[in-house]
């Protein structure tokens, strides 16, 4: 069988699987789930030992500390990840709510219904806890999940996946790993638009960009986090100093970490010189343009270049730029950011307003961390990831975000004329 052959059967088969799923009551996508979360915990040998392999195999390759770091599973980690079906399980059925109802005035009846997306592929780097997170949520809005890791992760992900659907006694094809690394694989599964509805890559900007070129399917996009933080000349500077240091320090490699600061020429000289001592002190490397750094005396400071406004660190490193305004900063951060989330700090309302209504990203912030942008935080139980798009999903994915829906007519015979 040649390798086209083996996606389309993979594709064809999630297709059949997806019409099986849609059909699954509350309860038993529920008793599923929950079987799901139990035989990972009861099968945490066998997990520990495909993951060995991996680990074994990556370190052999160099795969440096960060990227074995996120490799590695470890029973709370495997305990994580079943506690996250069992947080899935816990959550309201998506599907079946009725998102609008009208009645014409010839009396047709019409109800506008969420229902399953149908077949989604995930393509996703190195963190195994992907394929469990991603496969509960695409199966409790009732579709079917096609799984593509990194190859670093192939035995974990395979051991996690077969133990899910075995534990759940699911049909053939609801939660199925690409059964090979080449890369052409892709290309082709994402040809498939007889089978295949939605593609939603989770990793970095080369990863997306690679998938968006070759797809001919729908692809929810998330190129990079490049997220900002606008201290304003009404801010209580208090405030300010907490919001940016847990905007950058927290977890500075994840997405929602904040990669610039811009802050209001007529509070400048009062308050770069206290969050840029705080900042070095958490050994934050700074990035500066020429009036701030005569404001903070600093030699050490790096001048920011264009290029490094544009730019997602995920390090400690920071950008930082003094602004005549909240107009210029709004400029800015339209300009070089990246649409998923920026804030605002400040006690100015009408500012506030001005900031929330003209920054053109999936989350703004008044007097709040960055940080925030995340699923759990929202209130969504989980997530399948962060969308920048503008058309369909925005912002954190979670189960609604998963669904479609379609119009169904309630008629008592009529016609049009």
């Amino acid at each position: 069988m040649t390798l086209q052959q083996q996606i389309t059967a993979l594709a064809k088969q999630a297709r059949q699987a997806s019409r099986a799923l849609a059909r699954l009551s509350t309860s038993e996508k529920n008793a599923a789930l929950l079987a799901m979360a139990d035989a990972l915990e009861a099968g945490k040998d066998a997990l520990l030992k495909a993951n060995a392999q991996d680990m074994e195999a990556a370190v052999q390759g160099g795969l440096s500390a960060a990227m074995l770091d996120r490799l590695r599973l470890d029973e709370k980690r495997i305990g994580a990840m079943a506690n996250g079906l069992r947080e899935v399980a816990a959550l309201a059925d998506p599907v079946g709510r009725i998102l609008d109802e009208r009645t014409r005035p010839n009396g047709l009846r019409l109800q506008k219904v969420a229902t399953p997306i149908g077949v989604v592929v995930i393509i996703f780097e190195s963190r195994p806890n992907v394929t469990a997170d991603a496969a509960g949520l695409c199966f409790k809005a009732g579709n079917a999940t096609i799984l593509r890791g990194g190859k670093e992760a192939m035995h974990s992900n395979q051991a996690i996946a077969d133990t899910m659907m075995k534990a759940a006694k699911l049909p053939e094809g609801a939660i199925r790993l690409v059964p090979t690394t080449d890369r052409e694989a892709i290309k082709l599964l994402l040809s498939e638009t007889q089978y295949v509805d939605l593609c939603i890559p989770r990793g970095g900007e080369g990863l997306i960009r690679a998938v968006t070129e070759c797809s001919r399917v729908p692809v929810i996009k998330h190129y990079k986090g490049v997220c900002h933080v606008f201290v304003d000349r009404e801010a209580d500077l208090g405030m300010a100093e907490d919001i940016v240091m847990n905007a950058k320090v927290q977890r500075p490699a994840v997405c929602n970490a904040m990669e610039t600061l811009l802050v209001d020429r007529a509070v400048a000289s009062k308050f770069l010189p206290v969050i840029t001592q705080k900042l070095r002190e958490k050994k934050v490397e700074l990035r500066v343009d020429e009036e701030t750094r005569k404001l903070i005396g600093s030699t050490e400071a790096k001048s920011a270049t264009e290029e490094d406004y544009f730019t997602e660190y995920n390090d400690y490193i920071l950008n930082i730029r003094t602004v005549a305004d909240a107009k210029e900063a709004i400029a800015h951060i339209n300009h070089y950011g990246s649409a998923h989330s920026d804030a605002i700090v400040t006690s100015n309302e009408g500012r506030a307003k001005q900031f929330l209504q003209e920054v053109d990203s999936a989350t703004v912030y008044w007097n709040a961390s960055t940080r925030f942008t995340d699923g759990g935080e929202f209130g969504m139980g989980a997530e399948i990831g962060i969308s920048t798009d503008k058309i369909g999903a925005r912002g954190p994915m979670g189960l609604e975000e998963l669904t479609s829906y379609k119009w169904i007519g309630y008629g008592t015979g009529q016609i049009r004329t």
